[in-house]
């Protein structure tokens, strides 16, 4: 019987699923939870840079994580090896553990939901093929305007096979399919070089980013933004009302609140939002969901990395808190449900609670309305690299297209602007929830804990009274 995507774990005669149960049995049965997790993934970039091909790489690894939890405490071992012998040296650590003194935790639900394709990505198209996409979007990139000097175009993909074994006899298997394409521009004018670049992926097949309409408005994108950022002129600085553009300006959300509403914090008494369940955390009108269930998004999962499904998990509803992102063992130790947010890197990290995709729900509010209530202020249409203190929900995020507000009115783009300040704060001050929520395109990474994983995040227009502006100008 053939195994399908299964069989890049298994090898008949060899390591068999009837191996993987045995061992988890033998070797987790005593712990209050654990799993055998299997991973085979195959990844893929081609990256076309300035007329040339830069990088072509392709790479595929498989293993196993072994997790064993009794109480707080976590044993946990890996190998790139996939067999019952690995699995058996592996299982050593767990000897560190205690036996457990109380009934193990349960299984995970079961679910029929599939929320991707299966299809492999990287074999469904040929690289001659890919190679003259990514050319092609260079050439238009390079007709688009006689300033561009460098154009940088990557296409990546990869394909995950990860089967969760458990002693109790559970078995969850999750087919992850994620591709992405990104082009970057460089626009020079005498001394002057400003960039710009957009992208966008999700958890389906290459077809989408071959379509011309999809990559071309990649290119306008990208085009745009460098020639805005030609214009702009020094940021004001100060503390002033700030417009926070839909879509991809969640990220400021997903990093200085979302974190802090993850359950291991919260267990600890780390997190700014702990023991606050029923207490008003944000504006009336604020309501914060992380959704992984979400069909062909980037951070959308079928099943977590522990085994449990994905859903809709209302973290704020009205400016109140509701509850927290959860895994197995936080869940189990707060007294509450695992809520699909178990996450790991790969078979060589443990689950930790994290991210799926996150973002706040539209309101009512025109968003040119929004604007015109700023007499003077910014607004921030997009976000680069910035820094956050998870616990504290304090950051400061680089503005990567935003412009001066007068008298209602947008006015000069400007270069340089930061935003500083912490998320709780902002949560508190926002006066206006714009009725056009967007997610973002698909491009977001996520860490934590030395671990990275793809997600989602989203929100709509929002007017936040003041936010901290470093700027350039005088």
């Amino acid at each position: 019987m053939s195994l399908g995507p299964r069989g890049f774990l298994y090898t008949p005669g060899g390591f068999e699923p009837a191996d993987a149960l045995a061992a988890a049995r033998a070797h987790l049965s005593d712990r209050d939870d654990g799993e055998l997790y299997l991973q085979y993934r195959a990844s893929e970039m081609v990256a076309f840079d300035d007329g040339r091909l830069r990088a072509a790489d392709y790479s595929t690894d498989r293993g196993f994580g072994l997790r064993g939890v009794t109480g707080e405490m976590t044993g946990f071992a890996h190998a790139n090896e996939l067999s019952r012998a690995a699995i058996d040296r592996a299982a050593e650590t767990l000897r560190l553990l205690d036996p457990s003194k109380q009934a193990p935790a349960g299984p995970p639900r079961g679910t029929n939901a599939r929320l991707y394709t299966d299809a492999d990505p990287l074999v469904a198209v040929p690289f001659e093929r890919k190679l003259a996409l990514i050319e092609e979007i260079e050439a238009e990139a390079r007709r688009r305007d006689p300033r561009i000097d460098q154009v940088s175009v990557v296409l990546s993909g990869s394909w995950s096979v990860v089967e969760i074994v458990r002693p109790d006899g559970f078995v969850g298997t999750d087919v992850r399919p994620l591709v992405r394409l990104n082009v970057s521009v460089v626009m020079a004018d005498g001394d002057r070089r400003e960039s710009g670049s957009h992208g966008l992926g999700g958890r389906y097949l290459y077809d989408r980013l071959f379509d011309r309409a999809t990559w071309m408005r990649c290119v306008d994108e990208a085009v745009r933004m460098a020639d805005v950022n030609m214009r702009s002129v020094a940021a004001p600085a100060g503390d002033m009302p700030v417009l926070l553009g839909p879509g991809w300006c969640g990220v400021l959300l997903h990093e200085a609140v979302g974190h802090g509403l993850e359950g291991d914090f919260n267990r600890k008494g780390q997190s700014t939002f702990s023991g606050r369940i029923g207490e008003r955390v944000a504006s009336p009108g604020v309501t914060v969901v992380d959704e992984g269930n979400i069909a062909d998004r980037r951070g959308s999962l079928t099943i977590d990395d522990e085994g449990t499904p994905t859903q809709r998990n209302v973290l704020i509803e009205d400016g109140i808190l509701r509850g927290y992102m959860q895994d197995r063992l936080n869940a189990r130790l707060m007294g509450v449900e695992p809520t699909g947010n178990g996450r790991r890197e790969s078979f060589a990290h443990a689950p930790m609670p994290r991210m799926t995709n996150t973002f706040m729900l539209g309101g009512e509010d025109d968003p040119a309305e929004l604007l015109a209530r700023l007499d003077k202020g910014i607004y921030a249409k997009s976000f680069g690299g910035g820094q956050v203190d998870i616990v504290s929900g304090k950051f400061v995020f680089s503005c990567t297209e935003a412009y001066k507000v007068e008298g209602g009115k947008l006015g000069d783009p400007i270069k340089g602007a930061t935003l500083i300040g912490d998320g709780p704060t902002v949560m508190q001050r926002v006066q206006g929830i714009g009725n056009d929520m967007a997610l973002d395109e698909g491009v977001g990474m996520c860490g934590k804990g030395g671990q990275s994983v793809p997600a989602g995040v989203g929100q709509p227009s929002l007017l936040v009274s003041a936010i901290t502006v470093g700027g350039t100008a005088a």
